[in-house]
């Protein structure tokens, strides 16, 4: 049985997906069961359990073989780097005592040790923490995704413009959550042996510039890429209901984005371009 964390986001969505294909047993581990009627459709068992909820996640645990973790989001009106941290314990103690044949988890390009710099510093946590268990352990490290663009379409559509922290011209590595998924089953479904950190990302990398082109094409209009200044990244990033904490975070986050180039020697590739996704996306809007 694969256990499954994060199955109604992109990429455990098309992680539980590609394991049903496979006529693979699934358990979605979710808040809200009424996400999950797709893949109950396909197959797939669900299991309403909070993250926080150290005993009853244990319990799905301890039913499964092989599990995917990827440690949920906090708000954004949060600390979100404390509250990271909190379902990060809690998934780690549901964890212990499991006897389980792999773990599979999701990071990020860029993890690395530090405080105050989001899910780079949370992240890392993780891959430390799961490395030094019982278990077998792989990580994934993902790159940009391309979701990430997604609230983008309004601005696009309705004033032209793709807002970025970015310069047009900075090109970073970007991925589709589907091809993550993707690589996360076949991890899920390869060698008990561990392995990693796996760095994915997409066919080529792309620039906030492409990304308007991209939107420009797919809209049938011209878009441009507006671009916020340094200065300006904690107030902007509070306007949008961040709270101060994680404006403070997300802004250190994107900084060292901008300025550590990531080059992992062979990344693995995956086959959604970025014209690929956002014509995607604008067509299913």
């Amino acid at each position: 049985m694969h256990i499954i964390l994060g199955a109604t986001g992109h990429v455990g969505s098309a992680l539980a997906q590609a394991l049903l294909a496979h006529n693979e047993p699934v358990t979605v581990v979710t808040r809200d069961a009424h996400k999950t009627q797709a893949l109950q459709t396909k197959g797939a068992r669900v299991a309403v359990v909070d993250v926080f909820d150290t005993p009853a996640l244990h319990r799905v645990f301890m039913g499964g073989t092989r599990v995917f973790v990827l440690n949920p989001p906090a708000p954004p009106s949060t600390d979100t780097v404390a509250e990271e941290r909190k379902s990060l314990r809690a998934i780690l103690c549901a964890l212990e005592g499991c006897k389980l044949e792999k773990i599979v988890a999701e990071s990020t390009y860029g993890a690395q040790a530090g405080d105050g710099i989001g899910d780079l510093g949370v992240l890392h946590e993780m891959e430390q923490a799961l490395g030094a268990g019982q278990v077998p352990f792989s990580a994934i490290r993902a790159a940009y995704y391309m979701s990430n663009w997604d609230a983008s379409l309004k601005t696009a559509r309705e004033e032209g413009k793709v807002h970025s922290m970015y310069p047009p011209d900075f090109t970073l590595p970007m991925v589709a959550p589907h091809d993550l998924g993707q690589f996360a089953a076949k991890l899920m479904l390869g060698s008990p042996a561990p392995s990693g950190p796996h760095y994915v990302e997409g066919p080529q990398r792309y620039s906030p510039g492409d990304v308007a082109r991209a939107f420009s094409q797919a809209l049938g209009r011209p878009v441009d890429v507006a671009v916020t200044p340094q200065a300006q990244w904690v107030p902007a990033f509070k306007a949008l209901g961040f709270s101060d904490a994680a404006a403070r975070s997300y802004a250190e986050m994107t900084r060292i984005t901008l300025e550590d180039k990531y080059e992992p020697e062979k990344p693995e590739r995956g086959a959604i371009s970025l014209g690929e996704y956002i014509t995607a996306l604008v067509k299913k809007s």
